[in-house]
């Protein structure tokens, strides 16, 4: 006699193994094309990176009004909960960066230096590191190369990487003194050259909102 439940079974299993083979299938490509677009994108910065903005002079590429932010979450060395919000008042240069990005170790001391040179109640850097070993690795580093004028910031999770829309490491943010961006460039950057310090000069010397209509 002809098992007809054994039957139904076999073949309910089979279309079930052939289904979690596909869908497989589908992420690793979806995964694939992820990746593949990230390093295109990169590339394409990279390559244009070193041609001058006709807006700016520099490597920045900016938004032509200020764009305003998602919220974004990470910590410091204290492992304190943190957003852009705790910088309102001041400009941000924000840096996505790891210990394990070539270009982000290679550019690290020149932020280092934009810190000493402009840093204060006007300005930061605020370079966040998605290093998955978190604190360790970062403060690792930078006794290595020396950074001493940088805090330490961490995104573990990625999270405000992905909400910012980042692409590839590393990728930096010029914020106002709202938490909106005024522009970013992906890729490496000598971000201490006399081309960025007078472009971010400008904007520190410019009247905050609240001072606009008192002249």
């Amino acid at each position: 006699m002809f098992d007809t439940r054994g039957f139904i079974k076999v073949v309910v299993e089979a279309g079930t193994g052939r289904l979690l083979r596909l869908r497989a299938t589908v992420r690793i490509l979806a995964w694939t094309l992820f990746v593949i677009t990230g390093i295109v994108l990169l590339t394409f910065s990279l390559l244009s990176s070193n041609k001058k903005t006709e807006k700016t002079g520099v490597v920045f590429a900016i938004n032509s009004q200020p764009r305003v932010l998602p919220t974004i979450r990470f910590t410091d060395a204290k492992e304190r909960a943190m957003t852009l919000q705790d910088f309102r008042g001041k400009f941000v240069l924000l840096n996505l960066w790891a210990t394990w990005c070539v270009p982000c170790r290679k550019e690290m001391p020149a932020l280092d230096r934009l810190q000493a040179k402009l840093g204060g109640p006007g300005f930061e850097v605020v370079a966040i590191s998605i290093d998955r070993d978190g604190l360790p690795a970062v403060q690792e580093f930078y006794l290595q190369t020396g950074i001493k004028q940088l805090r330490v910031y961490l995104d573990k999770s990625g999270e405000a990487s992905a909400n910012l829309g980042v692409v590839g490491l590393p990728t930096t943010l010029l914020i106002d003194r709202e938490s909106r961006e005024i522009g970013r460039k992906i890729g490496p950057a000598e971000w201490d050259s006399r081309e960025v310090v007078t472009l971010i000069q400008g904007y520190l010397g410019a009247p905050a909102p609240d001072q606009r209509g008192q002249r």
